[in-house]
């Protein structure tokens, strides 16, 4: 973090509709960013950043340090993410079978491509450990500042991110193992 203007927070804060023109241009990236991490959809993350936006926009008047407005918007677009994906159930997680239990072709041509196992385990992913994750690997937050913009604690944080990534290991190496055919509802090893 560290990288946004404070000077044009301030002047965002106080009004100047130009300077809040710049400001959500240039955090869109990095929010749309998160948003699609968290919620890996395109559609929701777009509406996602679009609502962040609007209420950082409504809200910043009330924010008091502008140093700290990059955590503060993350903070306003995870609310807004898990809005999105309670707006739409069941379109944020992968609709399958548990993991281990996809039906796969018993020779290895049949199997599904490689490169989708890490998505395949990551849609697996509750939005709090998505979250986490995406907060802490892909926005490079700290994770004091991950537990600010999640309002928990550091250790809540860390046990967070410690699941997350056991379940992701986890995910994947059930992929790699050797494949079975479910016949019928029963498993038939090759």
């Amino acid at each position: 973090m560290g990288g946004m203007d404070h000077k044009l927070v301030v002047r965002a804060r106080g009004g100047d509709p130009g300077a809040f023109r710049t400001l959500a241009i240039e955090s869109h990236a990095r929010l749309f960013g998160a948003a699609f991490g968290i919620l890996r959809d395109r559609d929701m993350a777009q509406d996602a950043t679009q609502h962040a936006l609007v209420n950082v926009s409504r809200h910043l008047q009330g924010l008091r340090d502008p140093g700290h407005f990059e955590g503060w918007s993350y903070r306003i677009l995870v609310h807004a993410c898990y809005a999105e994906a309670n707006d739409r159930p069941g379109s944020i997680s992968d609709v399958s079978l548990p993991p281990g239990r996809e039906p796969v072709a018993a020779d290895e041509f049949g199997r599904v491509d490689d490169r989708d196992q890490p998505e395949r385990a990551f849609r697996r992913l509750s939005l709090d450990h998505r979250a986490v994750v995406v907060l802490h690997h892909l926005a490079d937050l700290p994770l004091e500042t991950v537990a600010q913009v999640l309002d928990v604690k550091v250790g809540t944080v860390k046990s967070r991110l410690h699941r997350a990534m056991g379940e992701l290991r986890a995910a994947i190496e059930a992929d790699t193992r050797p494949a079975t055919t479910i016949a019928l509802g029963r498993e038939v090893t090759p």
